[in-house]
């Protein structure tokens, strides 16, 4: 064990038992402590607003105020740092999209494997998306549609935009193609030649400029505008 701080987690369901064996999975791995846990979304924005854990894990369906309206209220409380991982039994695209527009920083199935599950609150805490390329795909069809707006009638097109019309650089615009294919930090680390401290400086720079709220958003804005 080194001398950092154990990673906190709350646990949001409205089955005790399903809150039990993730706490079982997740504190076993020594570095991962659940500091609390809500059987529904009420108690949920309680327990954040008292305990400010790095990740919640948090089911859909629960009585009252159910997970994706949690998810909506955590994540727009600007004093919040919360990272929360929406985590059910339902594989629906409905979930799934509601839950990243949401603001969740990721979406996982309860049939998830001990790995996966302690693999998410890792990957959430230090600001990475939790999304799987075919995910990543399902999003982008659903999100990356065409604008409503009517096409030009002048006979030559416009010209397609560049990194530079949003005030990207090169190596910006590097990361944010290889973020479109769903790699993490440490893939984009090692696809490049650079540092992993990097990787999050420009990441952080891109949804910036980009005025995206996450990375999730940055994929879509990539390829709503033929930047990915």
């Amino acid at each position: 064990m080194s001398g950092a701080a154990p990673l906190t987690v709350l646990l949001v369901d409205d089955h005790a038992v399903m809150r039990a064996g993730f706490r079982m999975i997740l504190e076993a791995t020594g570095d991962i402590v659940v500091i609390g846990e809500a059987a529904d979304g009420a108690q949920a924005l309680d327990a954040v607003a008292r305990l400010r854990p790095d990740v919640v894990f948090m089911d859909v369906q629960m009585p009252g105020i159910d997970g994706l309206e949690a998810t909506r209220r955590i994540v727009a409380d600007d004093g919040n740092t919360s990272a929360v991982v929406v985590v059910t039994t339902f594989d629906r695209d409905d979930y799934l999209f509601q839950a990243l527009q949401a603001g969740a920083s990721g979406f996982l199935l309860k049939n998830a494997g001990p790995e996966e599950l302690t693999a998410a609150v890792r990957v959430a805490a230090a600001g990475d998306a939790l999304l799987a390329p075919e995910v990543t795909r399902r999003v982008i069809e659903r999100f990356a549609v065409v604008s409503d707006e009517p096409a030009p009638t002048a006979s030559v097109p416009p010209p397609a935009p560049s990194p530079a019309d949003h005030g990207l650089t090169e190596r910006e615009a590097e990361v944010l193609r290889l973020l479109a294919r769903a790699l993490s930090n440490a893939e984009i680390a090692r696809e490049l030649f650079i540092g992993d401290a990097t990787v999050k400086t420009h990441v952080s720079n891109i949804l910036i400029k980009l005025g995206a709220r996450d990375r999730v958003a940055a994929v879509v804005f990539a390829h709503r505008n033929g930047l990915a």
